[in-house]
């Protein structure tokens, strides 16, 4: 195919203007997950990332005082951004309960079955003759808070982190970086990315190479970061050299949030945000629905609906307690069957020893009678 060269200039050159004005209009839509236990400031890191108040604070008060049914929910907040006339839909799933009780197994299934529904909702929607209008709920990262214990990942890291990494972008976040010195945060890291190795664990990754030789040393310096440590807070406190930052105050002086030798926030706020949204977006429909999608095709005809098991923990639980109920119930029923046969049996061996009596009694007036009678016959001469 010849090229040519446009001499005068044409207007070819103005496309990624007009690409521009109609991404500007439209905006954009971002679907981020957050995963990870109770406490870990999930809540206060998307308030802290996005600047504003997303999600309402629990009250720490009532955090212990839950139901006794061990369920993992999935809960979704809307909320719609904008910046310089530029709008952004922001979906953050949360999964309130994950990793808070004792027994945790298959606690992740909620999780997992929710990007697969987004994944199947929207295959079932592109499938239909109409696509003008398509939900897309589709989940474009998790981030998963790990806990800052100093030592690994747990089994429950591990087991939801392999899960997650085939199904959508995953991003490991250390949560609550100023619990931990700067030489323990090191190593921590570096054992957390040892696991992830051994285990095979995938962990969302971009292209450091770019034409920018400043871009490649971000991509660099973002990448090199990754699991991120954070600190999450939105309140404004006063430094000692007269600064008014985001941190948290202490004794010993202040933990801010957007300052890189604490935390890395900034480089993961740049990720998700000011440099690598939109490559979220896309591996997100070129990657991880693809494959979803190549996997239901390959087993499934055009409309066909999934066939889905039932895996839900909730239901599990709810069927073993039925069970043991049942079998409680059954277990009292042929005790008392029991207890009333031996009363049956008692009553009958009565009955029994009383008639013998009677009769034993009835023997006894019969002889005593013809005893009398021949006492009372006339003697013969």
């Amino acid at each position: 195919m010849a090229s040519t060269q446009a001499g005068a200039g044409i207007g070819i050159a103005n496309l990624p203007n007009q690409r521009h004005a109609i991404a500007s209009k439209k905006g954009s839509a971002l679907t981020m997950m957050i995963a990870g236990e109770s406490g870990l400031g999930k809540t206060t890191f998307i308030n802290t990332l996005f600047t504003t108040t997303i999600k309402a604070p629990k009250n720490h008060k009532r955090r212990f005082n839950k139901t006794t049914e061990k369920t993992v929910e999935i809960e979704i907040i809307r909320a719609e951004l904008e910046e310089k006339q530029f709008n952004v839909k922001l979906s953050v799933i949360d999964t309130p309960g994950f990793g808070d009780y004792t027994n945790n197994r298959d606690s992740w299934m909620p999780i997992i079955d929710f990007i697969d529904d987004q994944h199947e909702s929207y295959m079932r929607q592109d499938q239909q003759p109409k696509r003008q209008e398509l939900s897309d709920m589709r989940v474009h990262c998790c981030l998963y808070f790990i806990r800052p214990t100093g030592h690994t990942l747990k089994p429950l890291d591990i087991e939801v982190m392999k899960r997650l990494g085939t199904r959508v972008n995953l991003i490991p976040v250390i949560a609550k970086a100023d619990t931990m010195t700067p030489t323990d945060l090191h190593k921590f890291k570096k054992r957390i990315l040892e696991v992830i190795a051994a285990q095979n664990i995938q962990c969302y990754t971009f292209p450091l190479e770019s034409d920018d030789e400043a871009s490649t040393k971000r991509n660099m310096s973002i990448m090199a970061a990754m699991p991120f440590s954070i600190i999450g807070s939105t309140d404004d406190v006063l430094t000692n050299d007269g600064r008014t930052v985001k941190g948290r105050q202490y004794s010993w002086g202040v933990a801010e949030v957007e300052n890189e030798d604490h935390c890395d926030f900034k480089k993961l706020r740049q990720l998700l945000i000011r440099t690598h949204m939109l490559d979220l977006i896309h591996s997100t429909e070129e990657t991880h629905y693809e494959n979803y999608r190549r996997a239901q095709m390959e087993t499934r005809k055009i409309g066909e609906p999934k066939v889905k098991t039932v895996t839900n923990p909730k239901w599990k639980e709810e069927e073993e307690a039925l069970r043991k109920r049942f079998t409680e119930q059954v277990r009292l029923e042929e005790n008392r069957f029991r207890s009333w046969e031996q009363q049956l049996i008692a009553e009958r061996d009565r009955l029994n020893k009383d008639l013998e009596a009677e009769h034993s009694h009835i023997k006894a007036l019969e002889a005593e009678l013809e005893s009398m009678q021949v006492g009372l016959s006339p003697k013969r001469k």
